[in-house]
Formats: C-alpha cells, sequence, structure tokens
C-alpha cells in the first residue's frame, strides 16, 4: 500500500517541480496552498448539463463528490465534458450525435485528465454514452478510477398509469391509430417524466449502470440508488473514501476490466434483459481495455444467461422497483449464487466481487420482479447475434421469447428514419411486413441514429405482434417488439441490406439464430452491379470526421480501433 505522500504519482511533476512557477501560480490562483499542493489530484468529470433530466443534477452531485475528496487530504477538482440527450433527439438528426458523444466523451476526459496530470478521477454520469465513454477514458488512463451513476427517474403517472419515456413514444403511435384523446396525449406528455434521473425502465442508462457496477468499475448500490434518493447523496459523500483507498493501493482500471469482469457485466445485462446497445458499448470497452471481445462470446453468454427479470421496456416493472427489493448487489448476490457470476474478479472498493456480496443482503422475499432461475421469463438470454446473408458480419436481435422467435414475410423498405414514419403514418405498413430501414448505420447516419420512434410508433399502432423490423442502425434500450439492428455490413458500404427491394420475403429465426434473404444468389449479383454508394449526407464537421474513421457496428463502432 502505498503512503500518502507517494499517492501524486502525476500531479507532483506540475506541483512540486521548482522549474514549474508558472503552473504552481496558477494552481494557487484557483485557491491551493502550500500544502494542497502536496496531495494529490482528483479529476471530478461531470456530464452534468441543464438541458436533459438525466444530466440535470450531476453538477450538483460533483460537488459533493468534491466535499468528500476534499475531507481525505485530496484535492478534489470538478471538470464538465458533453451530453447528448437520447430522449430528446430521438426521431430527429440530432440522433446522429448520440453514439458519436460517446467518443467526445472519452476523448475530452482522457484529454483533461493526462493535460492536467492528475491523479485519479471519478466520472459522475447520466444519460447513455456518458457511461460507456466514462469507462473508455479511464481505460486508456489506467489511473485509479471509478464511475459513479447520477441514479435513475421516478416513474410518472397519469389517470392511474404509469409512465416513462417510452409511454411518451408509443403515445404517438397510440394517437395515430385513434385509440386516445388529444387531451390525453398531451396529459402523458405532461406527466411521463417527473424529475431528475435516468429514463426509468431497463433501457440503456440503466442497462449500462448495472452492468457497469457488476464489471466492478462503480461502487456497490451505485447503478440503483434513484436520483433523487438520500442514498444517492450518501453514495456522492462517501466517494472520497472509495478513491483514497484505490489510490492507496494502486487500484487502476485495467486491473479491474478483465475477460472474467467483462463475462459478469454481460451477464447482469442478459439476466436483467437490458439493452441491445450493451453489444456495441461492451464491445468498444473491450478493445479500449486491449481485451478480446467478439459477438460469438456475447452470443456464448447469452446462450447459459437465462432472463429473469420482469423490467420495462417488454416486462411490467421499473428500476426503482429493483432498488426496492434490494438493488443490484442483491441481484448478483442471487447469480452469484447460482453459479453465473465470476466470484474472484477484484472491484473498485479493493475487494472481490464475493466480498462485496459476502455483505449484501439478498433479495426481498415475495418479490415479483426477479424470476427464479428454474422458472426463467426465457432460458436463455434476450440479445441473440444473429448471421446469414442479409448479416455476414453478424446483427443484434431483441427477443424476450414474448413476441416469437421466428418471423418471416415480405419486406418493406424505406431510406431513412424519417421516410419510415411517414410511412407508418400513412398506414404504408402492413401486418405480416418487415420493415427495413437503412443508410442509418456508423457510417450511413452518420452515428448510428436509434430507431425508437419507428419502433414506438409501431408498437402504439397495435402492430407490435404483427410486424418486424430490421436496419443497420441501432434501438434504443426501451425498444421493444420482433427487431434485428446492428445489421453489418451496413448499406452504406455495400452491405446486403442495401440490395433489398419491396416484396423480397425475409426470415428472422432467432432459435437458428439466422437473417436471411429469400432471393437467388444470381439475383444478388445482378442488384449489386447496379448498386452506386451514395454520398455521405454531410460533407464536414464531426459527423463527416465520426464517419471516416468509425469502426463497424461488429467493431463496437470505436473511432481508435486497435
Amino acid at each position: 500500500m502505498k503512503s500518502s505522500m507517494e499517492l501524486n504519482t502525476y500531479s507532483k511533476h506540475i506541483t512540486q517541480d521548482p522549474t514549474l512557477p508558472a503552473a504552481q501560480a496558477m494552481l494557487h490562483a484557483i485557491g491551493l496552498n502550500r500544502e494542497d499542493l502536496k496531495k494529490p489530484q482528483v479529476g471530478i468529470a461531470s456530464t452534468g448539463f441543464d438541458g436533459n433530466p438525466c444530466n440535470m443534477h450531476l453538477n450538483g452531485l460533483a460537488g459533493l463528490i468534491k466535499q468528500s475528496v476534499n475531507q481525505q487530504e485530496l484535492v478534489g477538482l470538478v471538470f464538465n465534458t458533453i451530453g447528448v440527450s437520447d430522449g430528446i433527439t430521438n426521431g430527429t438528426p440530432g440522433m446522429r450525435y448520440s453514439l458519436a458523444s460517446r467518443e467526445i466523451i472519452a476523448d475530452s476526459m482522457e484529454t483533461v485528465v493526462q493535460a492536467q496530470a492528475y491523479d485519479a478521477m471519478i466520472a459522475i454520469v447520466g444519460c447513455d454514452k456518458n457511461m460507456p465513454g466514462s469507462i473508455m477514458a479511464m481505460c486508456r488512463l489506467n489511473r485509479p478510477a471509478f464511475m459513479m451513476y447520477g441514479g435513475t427517474i421516478a416513474s410518472g403517472s397519469y389517470k392511474g398509469r404509469k409512465l416513462d419515456i417510452v409511454s411518451a413514444f408509443e403515445a404517438l403511435g397510440e394517437l395515430t391509430a385513434g385509440k386516445l384523446s388529444q387531451e390525453d396525449y398531451q396529459g402523458i406528455i405532461e406527466n411521463a417524466i417527473p424529475d431528475a434521473g435516468a429514463c426509468g425502465g431497463m433501457y440503456t442508462a440503466n442497462t449500462m449502470a448495472s452492468s457497469i457496477e457488476a464489471m466492478g468499475m462503480s461502487l456497490p448500490y451505485s447503478s440503483s440508488n434513484p436520483a433523487r434518493s438520500s442514498d444517492k447523496q450518501d453514495e456522492a459523500h462517501g466517494a472520497g473514501v472509495a478513491i483514497k483507498v484505490l489510490l492507496e493501493k494502486d487500484i487502476k482500471p485495467l486491473d479491474i476490466i478483465t475477460k472474467e469482469s467483462l463475462e459478469n457485466a454481460l451477464t447482469v445485462v442478459m439476466a436483467l434483459g437490458g439493452s441491445t446497445n450493451a453489444v456495441l458499448h461492451y464491445m468498444a470497452i473491450a478493445n479500449t481495455a486491449g481485451i478480446s471481445l467478439t459477438l460469438d462470446d456475447i452470443q456464448t453468454i447469452s446462450d447459459k444467461t437465462p432472463l429473469l427479470a420482469d423490467l420495462k421496456p417488454s416486462g411490467a416493472y421499473y428500476m426503482e422497483d429493483i432498488y426496492r427489493i434490494g438493488g443490484v448487489p442483491a441481484v448478483m448476490k442471487y447469480l452469484y449464487e447460482k453459479g453465473f457470476i465470476h466470484g474472484d474478479c477484484l472491484t473498485c472498493t479493493g475487494k472481490t466481487v464475493a466480498e462485496n456480496l459476502a455483505e449484501v443482503p439478498s433479495l426481498v422475499d415475495n418479490q415479483k420482479i426477479i424470476n427464479p432461475v428454474e422458472t426463467p421469463i426465457k432460458p436463455s438470454g434476450h440479445i441473440q447475434i444473429l448471421y446469414g446473408n442479409l448479416a455476414p458480419e453478424g446483427s443484434v436481435a431483441k427477443i424476450t421469447g414474448k413476441e416469437g422467435e421466428v418471423f418471416k414475410g415480405p419486406a418493406r423498405v424505406f431510406n431513412g428514419e424519417f421516410e419510415v414514419n411517414e410511412g407508418i403514418i400513412n398506414g404504408k405498413v402492413k401486418p405480416g411486413d418487415v420493415v427495413v430501414i437503412r443508410y442509418v448505420g456508423p457510417k450511413g447516419g452518420p452515428g448510428m441514429p436509434e430507431m425508437l420512434k419507428p419502433t414506438s410508433a409501431i408498437m402504439g399502432a397495435g402492430l407490435g405482434k404483427s410486424v418486424a423490423l430490421i436496419t443497420d442502425g441501432r434501438f434504443s434500450g426501451g425498444t421493444h417488439g420482433f427487431v434485428v439492428g446492428h445489421i453489418t455490413p451496413e448499406a452504406q458500404t455495400g452491405g446486403p441490406i442495401a440490395l433489398i427491394e419491396n416484396g423480397d420475403i425475409i426470415e428472422i429465426d432467432a432459435v437458428n439464430k439466422t437473417l436471411n434473404l429469400h432471393v437467388s444468389d444470381e439475383e444478388m449479383i445482378r442488384r449489386r452491379a447496379q448498386w452506386n454508394e451514395p454520398a455521405l449526407s454531410v460533407s464536414r464537421g464531426y459527423l463527416y470526421k465520426f464517419a471516416k474513421t468509425v469502426a463497424t457496428a461488429s467493431q463496437g463502432c470505436v473511432t481508435d480501433q486497435l
């Protein structure tokens, strides 16, 4: 264990170098005295901003974290980076920046900590891409660090109906189908989201928070403590002690993030029915950490992990309900006792998973949210990796079993999200169709936007059980229904999805894990000869840089692939 005088590994090169008087003068200007300059410096990275309920309270929590850090004879220094609200940008051109923002978040956190020579980092994050972005930065830096989740939002309510963000998305389909009055439509919009916190179901934010906790990079209960709870405040007050332990024991992210800890994370994703976005993010995290993780590895974990949680979007409950039955640690304890989790993985508490879980109470008796492994919702995971002549490099399906496991029907093709939204409203999508949305991949979008608006419109219109949807884009964690995304190669690069025509028969088989177009090889050759790569929809700016550097969806959409 390091002594307190040895913890300023990086900052001492600025604070203790007699040839850097100007740098030290700058630090005195921010309020540090001579004794402070001897202390380790902890960068507190906040993705707080006013424009998103997921993030609007984070700067306040960052202030509490700073107080906690300073109480440990450390110097806490808050800095900020960007965020993009998926809920606000979904269905608009702004959604193209959502996934791409993950790279900016990682780059900017790395930049500040490296440039300012901080000895450690705590990230306080909220919305979806904040979390993997912060973990990727921690992997690059490999200095003592952990992530604190801003917490889940409380559910909304209108006329006795429990609501969340997806309720608002699906209300449009209900209105269009004549199932909802204009007054009730407006009532749902005004009451779906009551306060601060990330979207309340097992959507991408709660998926990533839960699984990062399982991976060991956030403190126990961080993912399930609600945003406005006293427990979240207590968590912030305890951050200083936690980072001091990591500094003293010299425990770094790459000591914690291993193949086994990634398996723990993905096991929790499968058991809780988490978002397909976890596939992209964990492949990106693994790549940044220098660990091999493939789509086939993820399928192996899905095959052996039962879906246990009856959580939104396909189930009945919310993250706030997980909190009430013991939180994610209680779920992990149950999975560990049943042999699904590696107990010897190190965590950011300085203890192993097994040591952490030994102190955790079991799941509350008689709860109905987490099914026993003997009677799961589905005996294997809901995330399925499909290959076939439409996805020779893979695709990702979200199949809970409630939608069925095989779908075959004629293609209804749309070149982009806005085209399909108009088509659904105008009745172009019929029962039995396989809706195809293409040119929305990482390059084609650019940015691989989520297709939550069209899937919500389909569900709201009552077509959820009679229509399938495939895309080279991706889905929100709030998406449910018979959907397949991340189709690789994407249309923009000439993938087979670019060659589909209206009426072609498409078969999705989650049992045999295949996605096939029933068109002859000769016909596909003819179509390919006539296909020309379209120009990118942007010619400069960040999305242009993203499109030029991004890896495929099957490689995690990273922009600095090893």
